[in-house]
């Protein structure tokens, strides 16, 4: 079993940390800019309205969290996708986001832990690696709180996070989509108030560290066609808030999770809980797909690809999957 995750994020960060963190999120946006806008083509829509949002959530005026969610398509996703920006966010952590990045990759040593966390990432561990992972970890709780009013998260509250539901990297000839885990479900329902929520879809990345590649397999291939597209803010009221009102009524009873207890209320919740979960989890893989289906990309032929039922078939530890012969690959 490996260790829980090291934790690097001061109790109270002081000039020295800010210092640090400004400098690797700067610093890292410029290498980010320079590979994709000098080595490859980029496309961008929605840009302008994504930064607009980022413009009113400047200071001390932000009335809640803000998530952003998109496909997974490469293990340069993030960082590699926010190069778009424009410079002026480059050094400004603040209003900047959060990620989530597997421990047993981003959290190896003191010097990747120390970088990543700089960076504005906290360590998730991954129930193939860890039997501490799952839903209920506390980084989860931790981005909670990070999305959520006072009392905050010693670096901030009503933050800007942002998830890849899929949970590992997916490369697909039509670029479709995995289900999405029940982690970006908690973020929406658990968080107080309800988050913003804006969907993205990128593609392109996976030709640039594309999962068959050969050598040098450890460098990323250049001169490739590359898009992000952010889509419109989501209202959350009006797509997820039926969810997060069951939610509330229910919440008080299921705080026995994981594993119902005797009690029928109990039970009863735990199932509830679940099916909430299963759904908030579903709308927000459809807001994805809205965005891919703007590109002109068709909607799956197969829906079942959305369940976690389907890919609960998927053998781990075989570099392609087992549940669409297309996929190239699923491993991380």
């Amino acid at each position: 079993m490996p260790p829980p995750a090291v934790r690097f994020l001061p109790k109270a960060p002081g000039p020295l940390w800010r210092f640090g963190s400004s400098a690797v999120m700067g610093v890292t946006g410029l290498l980010c800019k320079a590979f994709l806008y000098g080595f490859n083509r980029v496309e961008t829509q929605g840009l302008d309205n994504f930064l607009r949002v980022l413009d009113e959530r400047k200071g001390a005026g932000r009335k809640g969290g803000l998530i952003t969610a998109c496909n997974h398509i490469s293990v340069l996703d993030d960082p590699i996708m926010w190069g778009v920006l424009p410079l002026r966010y480059a050094f400004n952590p603040q209003n900047l986001r959060w990620g989530l990045g597997a421990h047993d990759i981003c959290f190896k040593n003191r010097f990747t832990s120390t970088f990543f966390s700089l960076g504005q990432v906290l360590p998730t561990l991954r129930l193939k690696h860890s039997p501490l992972g799952g839903l209920y970890q506390p980084t989860v709780t931790e981005a909670i709180q990070l999305l959520s009013s006072p009392p905050p998260h010693p670096h901030g509250h009503h933050s800007w996070l942002h998830v890849f539901p899929e949970g590992c990297v997916h490369q697909h000839p039509a670029s479709s989509l995995r289900y999405f885990k029940w982690g970006i479900s908690r973020l929406i329902l658990e968080s107080t108030p309800t988050p913003s929520f804006i969907p993205i879809f990128i593609d392109g990345m996976q030709n640039l560290m594309p999962e068959d590649r050969g050598f040098p397999r450890f460098l990323p291939r250049v001169r490739r066609d590359i898009r992000v597209v952010f889509g419109d803010e989501v209202d959350v009221g009006r797509v997820f808030g039926d969810q997060v009102e069951r939610w509330n009524k229910i919440k008080h009873l299921a705080k026995g999770e994981p594993g119902a207890g005797a009690d029928a209320d109990e039970v009863g919740a735990y199932k509830e809980a679940a099916r909430i979960r299963v759904e908030v989890a579903r709308r927000v893989r459809e807001e994805v797909m809205k965005v891919r289906r703007g590109l002109g990309y068709p909607d799956d032929e197969d829906e079942t690809l959305g369940l976690a039922e389907t890919w609960a078939r998927e053998k781990t530890r075989s570099p392609t999957t087992t549940v669409d012969g297309e996929h190239v690959s699923t491993k991380r």
